[in-house]
């Protein structure tokens, strides 16, 4: 391939990878973002299934899986009753570095956080951060590209518990 045929190729992959995440993006649209910038999405199985299921879709797509965080173990080694509730913490450093060096500050919503948990009509939810919030919330505006793979990403995780 040419230098012309792989600059064009590259352009047009950059140009997928916006559209992508202005589709996933509502806030770009104009709409509002998620409240408080949190997405959540249904799981079609039990909370251990959700989270083996996730953990397995995270290695598959050869993403770095950094820690599981049982936080209702946590309560209940306080003393204190908590619907079950796990926290996965997951990322892709040369990808979410990239937002740090636009805004050190927004190292705080870094690595990529997966809140599963269980309502009080025990129904399994998986949370997470809605990217273009983030984006929002550290004034970051030079990272569309960036943010729009990382939304791609994380919605890609999470639906693979939805069972559509």
């Amino acid at each position: 391939m040419t230098g012309a045929k792989r600059s064009l190729a590259a352009s047009l992959m950059a140009l997928a990878i916006i559209i992508s995440f202005v589709a996933l993006a509502p806030s770009l649209r104009g709409e509002p973002i998620a409240k408080n910038g949190v997405v959540k999405v249904a799981s079609a199985y039990p909370l251990a299934e959700t989270i083996a299921r996730l953990k397995r879709d995270i290695a598959d797509k050869g993403i770095m899986f950094f820690n599981e965080i049982d936080q209702s173990r946590l309560a209940a080694d306080a003393g204190i009753a908590l619907r079950p509730s796990t926290l996965l913490i997951f990322g892709n450093p040369p990808l979410g570095t990239q937002f740090m060096t636009s805004n050190p500050e927004s190292g705080i919503d870094w690595p990529v956080r997966l809140l599963v948990f269980q309502d009080d009509k025990d129904r399994v939810w998986v949370a997470y951060n809605d990217f273009a919030w983030i984006a929002h919330r550290h004034g970051i505006t030079d990272r569309g590209q960036q943010f729009g793979l990382a939304s791609m990403v994380i919605a890609s995780i999470a639906s693979s518990v939805s069972g559509k």
